[in-house]
């Protein structure tokens, strides 16, 4: 693991850790709140890892928050400005996708996230992590096949879509490009 991905990792880790640690949880509650073993839980929260989406979202919906949230905790300082060099960026280490923070820390209910999906990967959220927000996607470059429940919902450049109720949603770029999109969240 290279030394910014170790740093990322260990900042989540340790948010992660404070986040449990307020809410006077041992480790297997947050086990069992998340159904994430344990182990794997430790082994993030000592920076060992960099956990993938799916985990991160699992852990973030037990906190009572989104992936967003739980990132931007770990990673944002306050104020109004967020330089584009200061704009956190994670990667999941198990499909390539590149999330970056683009909204600095602030009472407004609104965040800003770009997303880079490597074309042919596929990324699953259930539908807890949708529990606490309202979303819309816009397409930037690329193609998005994004399947909300039942439906799926193919977007191409300038395209946007407000998702509705919470539900297990699939975002999968199936070429032959990357997809470049925006999300908008909105806390409820």
């Amino acid at each position: 693991m290279d030394d910014i991905a170790n740093d990322i990792s260990s900042t989540i880790g340790r948010r992660i850790h404070a986040e449990r640690v307020v809410r006077s949880w041992s480790l297997a509650e947050l086990a069992e709140r998340s159904d994430v073993s344990k182990a794997m839980l430790s082994t993030i929260e000592r920076g060992m890892t960099s956990p993938t989406a799916a985990l991160l979202v699992r852990i973030a919906a037990a906190f009572g928050m989104t992936l967003s949230t739980l990132i931007a905790r770990a990673e944002l300082q306050g104020g109004g400005l967020l330089r584009e060099r200061d704009q956190p960026v994670w990667s999941d280490p198990a499909t390539g996708y590149v999330r970056r923070h683009l909204s600095p820390v602030s009472d407004m209910p609104l965040e800003l996230i770009r997303v880079q999906l490597p074309a042919g990967a596929k990324v699953s959220f259930p539908a807890a992590s949708y529990a606490f927000i309202r979303q819309q996607i816009w397409m930037i470059s690329g193609r998005l096949e994004f399947t909300e429940g039942d439906i799926v919902h193919r977007l191409e450049p300038g395209d946007c879509l407000a998702l509705g109720a919470p539900s297990d949603c699939v975002f999968h770029a199936p070429g032959p490009g990357a997809a470049d999109y925006l999300v908008a969240l909105a806390r409820s």
